[in-house]
């Protein structure tokens, strides 16, 4: 019989925080785009976001009881637009601000799809930020991803724009909406390319 001294389990928990860390840091520190990365859908499928190669991708953490909620309109919208040219918007709910994003991935679901007819591809909820933050995002706010694009995510919908071949082309911050004319002319420029 295996007993547990009660002290022990903080640094059994902090231990492997500690692990978790180093692995999702070794994996952003040995990918060389988006590409590499892979998530899993809304829906508990996984998606190799390779499958987007050839395409120009905007990457959102996304939240339902946010001030920016309503931007999943202008998301659509957007998609709508521009899918046809080859634009896929990425939706990645995410709960590090405030608990905006509180549901189940079906509660997460249901509320973009009732509310806002949302039709883009929406990711399982992950976190964005902190010691639990997803690989993909230790990426994407690395320093050595590309330092003209990190810094940690300040707040829920954050936007990354890669162009066709996974490369960085544009990071818009909360309050730059999806309708803004720089997030539409850098997404017309990307998909000029």
């Amino acid at each position: 019989m295996i007993t547990i001294n009660p002290g022990e389990v903080p640094v059994r928990k902090l231990i492997l925080i500690l692990t978790l860390c180093a692995a999702a840091s070794t994996l952003a520190a040995q990918a060389k785009s988006i590409y590499d990365f892979t998530m899993k859908s809304i829906d508990g499928q996984q998606v190799g976001l390779g499958s987007y190669h050839g395409k120009v991708v905007l990457l959102v953490n996304v939240a339902s009881k946010c001030g920016f909620t309503p931007q999943y309109a202008a998301l659509e919208a957007l998609y709508e637009k521009y899918k046809d040219r080859g634009l896929v918007i990425v939706g990645v709910p995410a709960n590090n601000f405030m608990s905006q994003e509180p549901g189940t991935d079906a509660e997460i679901k249901q509320f973009c799809t009732n509310k806002y007819n949302v039709t883009f591809p929406m990711m399982s909820k992950v976190s964005v930020k902190g010691d639990d933050k997803t690989p993909l995002y230790v990426f994407l706010t690395g320093q050595s991803t590309d330092p003209k694009f990190s810094g940690e995510i300040k707040w829920n919908f954050t936007k990354f724009l890669f162009d066709r071949n996974g490369n960085p082309v544009a990071r818009f911050e909360p309050n730059v909406t999806p309708d803004s004319p720089q997030v539409i002319a850098a997404i017309e420029s990307a998909l000029g390319q």
